[in-house]
């Protein structure tokens, strides 16, 4: 499937706005388009129903909305998982351990006071053969998980299994990325705070809650139920709590593109200049911007160096279907359409400006590699449209 968008999209800047309602949307009455400008470039959640009818994991591993666990162990049983014992505080998240999903299912099987919960399972790079799911259209542009399938042996492509009453605690998804979560089966209830929120939320140590148990009736927050075959879109920046209603299997993606692109940036920025705080005392060592990139790639995941490559990776590919008229598959089987490329090359226009003024990116060996790289995208998209061009 194509997904393609209207070429006025990339005359408009990203926004944000405020959010009365979690909005319920039925899938056969959702376009492309209105998803991608009523909630991806505005920023808000939503809900959209039945997007998982016809996956192999909703026909397999669910039988009338419970999990086969036999069907899973037999098939899944050797392979590795992280388990979070969410009875076990550990600093601001939950204790756990790497297993493997035969001893995750013992652990459930035979229930005890701990309540376990197996979370950021890559199963499907673990088994990149098995179609178990397919990726709704709606979050068909997904440059994280695009470059990440080509470029790496990782990804952001998650299976999560909980049983009843287990939960994650208060947080925002690495990168100030998106995310979605579509329910194969069971019920889940999320609490969302707005961006701006979670400050009026944080103790004198400027920790922000662990567990949201009663919430404030001063702070502006939503409550959605979540239930099976469900997607819901948790947009850049929204700090969520959630808990598992039933025994619960959702298939869950982290992700960036040109909407939220900005967003991963201004995060990575703020990230280095925290690290430069933290180890000001040591500001006059040698090579103390490369100290400060090792450690943002510690504790981010990722440093300018490789936020760079990441970049040209996706400007390249956009670069191709505007320079041959390709228009390629991409991890997940949907095709870009030409204005989509367009606006994501706007974008990357945009961020690669501001990245190029950095004191750093300015002394790095890729500067005029990434110099030359925003030229011949400001170039190709002049061409296309010399009154509207984002930079």
């Amino acid at each position: 499937m194509e997904f393609e968008i209207s070429p006025t999209l990339a005359q408009k800047e990203i926004i944000q706005n405020e959010c009365l309602t979690v909005p319920v949307l039925q899938q056969e009455n959702l376009s492309y388009q209105d998803f991608f400008e009523q909630f991806m470039v505005k920023n808000l959640p939503c809900i959209i129903k039945n997007v998982a009818r016809d996956w192999q994991a909703t026909n397999k591993w669910v039988n009338e909305d419970q999990p086969q666990w036999q069907h899973l162990n037999t098939k899944y049983g050797h392979t590795k998982v992280i388990i979070y014992n969410c009875s076990q505080k550990y600093f601001n998240s939950q204790k756990c351990r790497e297993s493997t999903l035969d001893e995750y299912l013992a652990l459930i099987r035979n229930p005890t006071e701990d309540i376990y919960y197996l979370k950021d399972w890559h199963l499907k790079l673990q088994c990149k053969t098995d179609n178990f799911y397919q990726v709704p259209v709606y979050f068909a542009s997904d440059w994280l998980n695009e470059y990440f399938t080509e470029c790496t042996d990782d990804d952001y492509r998650f299976v999560y299994m909980g049983q009843k009453s287990s939960w994650t605690p208060l947080h925002a998804d690495v990168f100030n990325s998106f995310s979605w979560s579509v329910n194969v089966c069971g019920q889940k209830r999320w609490i969302f705070f707005p961006p701006g929120e979670e400050l009026l939320l944080r103790d004198s140590l400027n920790n922000i809650p662990y567990d949201i148990k009663e919430i404030p009736k001063s702070r502006k927050c939503f409550e959605v139920i979540q239930n099976a075959g469900d997607a819901i879109f948790v947009p850049s920046g929204w700090y969520h709590q959630v808990w598992n209603l039933k025994d619960t299997i959702s298939i869950n993606h982290n992700w960036v593109n040109g909407c939220n692109i900005y967003s991963m940036w201004s995060c990575l920025k703020n990230s280095l200049e925290a690290t430069k705080r933290e180890i000001d005392d040591c500001k006059g060592m040698d090579n103390f911007e490369e100290h400060c990139q090792t450690m943002l790639d510690a504790l981010f995941g990722i440093n300018y160096n490789k936020f760079y490559t990441f970049l040209e990776f996706i400007a390249n590919r956009r670069l191709n279907v505007l320079k041959t008229g390709n228009k390629t598959g991409l991890y997940h089987g949907h095709i870009i359409g030409i204005n989509h490329a367009v606006f994501d090359l706007n974008q990357i226009c945009k961020v690669l400006g501001e990245f190029l003024s950095c004191d750093h990116v300015n002394k790095s060996q890729y500067f005029h590699k990434a110099q030359s790289l925003l030229h011949e995208v400001f170039d190709i998209i002049k061409k296309r449209n010399t009154k509207h061009v984002i930079v």
